[in-house]
C-alpha cells in the first residue's frame, strides 16, 4: 500500500536514513560498516543512470566503485547483461532504452559485486509480463545460489511466487509477519490475506496462533 512505510524502512537499511528507533544491522555489523554494504546489492524504487552512457559502461562504472578488478567486471558485465535479456543493448546510449530495459540495467546493476543479500525496492517496476516472468527467474536462480532478497512490491503474486517470509507494512507499523508456508491452506490468496490485515489494522491469524499457545 501506497504510504506504509517500504521505501522508508529501505532507505534505513542502506543507512540513508536513521530509523526512528532502534538499529539496523547487516551481517551483524551497522548499516554504516563499509564491508557489510560490499555485501549487499541494491536497487531503489527510481534508479538514474547517465542518459549519455551505455549498458556496459554504467556496469563498468559501478564496479569500479566496488572495487572490482578489471578482468572480473569485464567478464561479469557480459555475463549481467545476458541474465536480464540486454545483452544486444550493451552499447546504446541509455537514453535510447525502455524504462523496462532501465530497470533490467539496474537489476545487473544490483548483482554486480556478487552480493550476500539484495536489497531491492519495486524491483518490477516498468517491466512487461515478458519482462517479470525472466524476472522472477532470475531471482529465483539467485535464490538457489543462497542469495538472501528483500523487496517490496504492490505485486502479490510476484511475493507469493518469490518469498519465503511475509511483512506487511501499514502506516509505518509492521502488521503482520508470517511465512509463506503458514498461509497455504488457511487463505484464499495472499491478496485476501492482505486485505484482511489491512482493514482489521492487524494480524488476525496471529491472534489466534497466539490464544492457541495459551
Amino acid at each position: 500500500m501506497n504510504g506504509a512505510g517500504k521505501t522508508s524502512t529501505i532507505k534505513a537499511m542502506m543507512g540513508f536514513q536513521p530509523p526512528a528507533s532502534g538499529e539496523i544491522r547487516l551481517f551483524g555489523q551497522p548499516v554504516s560498516d563499509a564491508k557489510a554494504r560490499l555485501q549487499v546489492g541494491f536497487l531503489p524504487e527510481t534508479a538514474l543512470y547517465s542518459p549519455y552512457l551505455t549498458p556496459a559502461e554504467t556496469l563498468r562504472f559501478y564496479g569500479e566503485l566496488n572495487g572490482l578488478k578489471p578482468r572480473t567486471l569485464e567478464a561479469r558485465i557480459d555475463t549481467l547483461l545476458e541474465a536480464v535479456g540486454i545483452l544486444e543493448k550493451r552499447n546504446t546510449l541509455n537514453r535510447n532504452l525502455s524504462k523496462g530495459m532501465l530497470q533490467r540495467v539496474g537489476i545487473a546493476q544490483a548483482l554486480l559485486g556478487d552480493p550476500k543479500l539484495l536489497i531491492l525496492d519495486e524491483v518490477s517496476s516498468g517491466l512487461d509480463p515478458l519482462g517479470r516472468r525472466e524476472l522472477r527467474t532470475l531471482l529465483k536462480m539467485q535464490q538457489e545460489r543462497g542469495i538472501t532478497i528483500f523487496f517490496s512490491s504492490h505485486e502479490l503474486g510476484e511475493v507469493a511466487s518469490l518469498c519465503d517470509r511475509i511483512l506487511i507494512l501499514h502506516r509505518g507499523q509492521l502488521v503482520a509477519e508470517q511465512t509463506r508456508q503458514s498461509l497455504e491452506g488457511r487463505v484464499g490468496s495472499l491478496e485476501d490475506y492482505f486485505i484482511q490485515v489491512v482493514q482489521a489494522g492487524r494480524d488476525l491469524m496471529g491472534a489466534e496462533e497466539q490464544e492457541a499457545a495459551a
